[in-house]
């Protein structure tokens, strides 16, 4: 896909990065999610990655939570 190889090359995210979070994003779905609930989660899965979480245990003990505020 065009835009992940854009992504790649602008050093953004690599594949092995994409995979861990596609990893993630799959085991922490829930039946019955809405599309905003998914959006909300996979938000949440980048922001952490992107703030230098990068173990999935970590990641994905993260996205089960709800997000507080």
């Amino acid at each position: 896909m065009p835009l992940y190889r854009k992504a790649e090359e602008a050093g953004i995210i690599k594949p092995a990065q994409l995979a861990l979070l596609s990893r993630v994003f799959q085991a922490t779905s829930r039946a019955g999610e809405s599309d905003a609930e998914r959006e909300a989660r996979a938000s949440r899965i980048l922001g952490y990655h992107l703030a230098g979480i990068e173990d999935e245990n970590e990641l994905t003990t993260l996205a089960k939570q709800p997000l507080q505020r």
